[in-house]
């Protein structure tokens, strides 16, 4: 498995939409961008300091040659992608240091503490929303809808109209009791997956509205930070999806009905925040970043090698691949198979007996500004079946009974 190693913990990373390189923002305050080639070899590309303060997050326009770069020094900055320099910056775009950023049309870019929205052609913001009273964790745009749905570590979702001048959200989802992390569309947009801290995968159908899930999926040990969808390509791309969780797994779980494909990669004691898939989602490499400060390339091919075979066969033999939707929660239908070889392989070594995992990780990082961890807040995980190292059994901490989790 290539890696690059960055010298320092990756906040969030983003990949050229047609080209082989990848952008990252670090601890430090950093950005630094790589190229790469079919076997994962590197080459640095350029490493600047548009900011004292850490990178928190990433954004690229839609042809790649503007970087945007947000942090925790509350500033906007915008970098030419061809000259590695910095063309503008916008100090004190936020009143709070800012978290996330995404662009979500040509001239428009949704920056997150609390959540504004940019027209990078005007120096000012063009709308500012305030229902969240906690950190903005992550984006998800609608473009049927032109419609943009935040997730906030106050338990609770929005969904914004940007076509509205009004500073007041089109939904607003009722209090989950839960951090929610990170969101991503299944099923061809029309339901939208949301991981969250205790590691339950809430599903949300947008047929019932955004009041509150209509499922809930439990299986992750541990926190789910990053979700990502796989390349249209794979036959099961509609209904598996990437999940990156604090115990260090990226994994590939299927939905509806529920399954753990398989392990992805391991990042061994250091959490997963971020992941992405090259090429604007439908490449070949999957990218995933935490706090061992090196950013590690997967090649999906290689992982995904059986799936396209599996499709064949199941065509072969005249199976139905329809979809039955009904929107309820009980849903059943049948998705790629998506076998992986290394997956299984893992999930039998950790059935014999999982690895104990002692202490918190840490970033081991020099940076000045200490930022890592800021965000998340540690609460007791059940250990369960989706391959996830089990932790040893603190105080007040009660055992769970394994035949909870036997459906998954």
């Amino acid at each position: 498995m290539p890696e690059i190693p960055v010298g320092s913990q990756i906040f969030d990373l983003v990949f050229h939409p047609n080209a082989s390189i990848v952008y990252t923002g670090l601890l430090t305050g950093e950005v630094k961008a790589f190229g790469y080639d079919d076997q994962g070899q590197h080459v640095s590309k350029f490493s600047l300091k548009p900011s004292k303060r850490s990178c928190r997050g990433l954004a690229l326009s839609e042809d790649g040659s503007m970087l945007w770069a947000v942090g925790k020094g509350k500033g906007l900055h915008t970098i030419d992608t061809g000259t590695g320099k910095v063309t503008d910056t916008r100090a004190g775009a936020h009143e709070a240091p800012i978290n996330r950023i995404k662009r979500i049309m040509p001239n428009l870019l949704s920056t997150g503490d609390d959540d504004g929205l940019w027209d990078p052609r005007k120096r000012e913001s063009t709308v500012t929303y305030t229902q969240h009273f906690d950190f903005i964790s992550d984006f998800l745009w609608l473009e049927d809808k032109k419609q943009l749905v935040a997730t906030s570590g106050d338990g609770t979702l929005s969904v914004m109209d940007v076509r509205s001048r009004k500073t007041e959200p089109f939904a607003h989802s009722e209090d989950q009791e839960d951090e929610l992390l990170s969101i991503v569309p299944i099923k061809g947009g029309t339901k939208v997956v949301v991981g969250t801290q205790l590691g339950i995968l809430s599903i949300f159908n947008r047929k019932k509205g955004w009041g509150d899930c209509v499922d809930r999926v439990p299986g992750h040990p541990h926190s789910i930070d990053a979700l990502c969808a796989l390349p249209s390509s794979y036959p099961s791309s509609h209904s598996t999806i990437l999940t990156g969780s604090s115990d260090g797994l990226l994994r590939a779980v299927q939905l509806l009905p529920t399954k753990l494909v398989g392990v992805i990669a391991d990042h061994g004691d250091f959490p997963i925040e971020c992941i992405a898939v090259d090429r604007d989602g439908e490449g070949r490499w999957v990218g995933s970043a935490g706090h061992d400060e090196v950013l590690r390339l997967t090649d999906l091919k290689e992982v995904f090698e059986d799936e396209d075979e599996d499709a064949e066969d199941t065509d072969e033999k005249g199976d139905s691949s329809k979809e039955e939707d009904d929107g309820e929660d009980g849903e059943d239908e049948k998705g790629g198979k998506g076998v992986l070889k290394r997956a299984k392989e893992e999930s039998e070594e950790e059935d014999n007996g999982a690895r104990d995992v002692a202490g918190a990780p840490q970033s081991g990082s020099g940076a000045e500004d200490s930022d890592a961890g800021e965000q998340k807040k540690k609460r007791r995980k059940m250990d369960t079946a989706l391959g996830g190292r089990q932790k040893k059994k603190g105080k007040n901490e009660v055992d769970a009974d394994p035949s909870f989790f036997s459906e998954l």
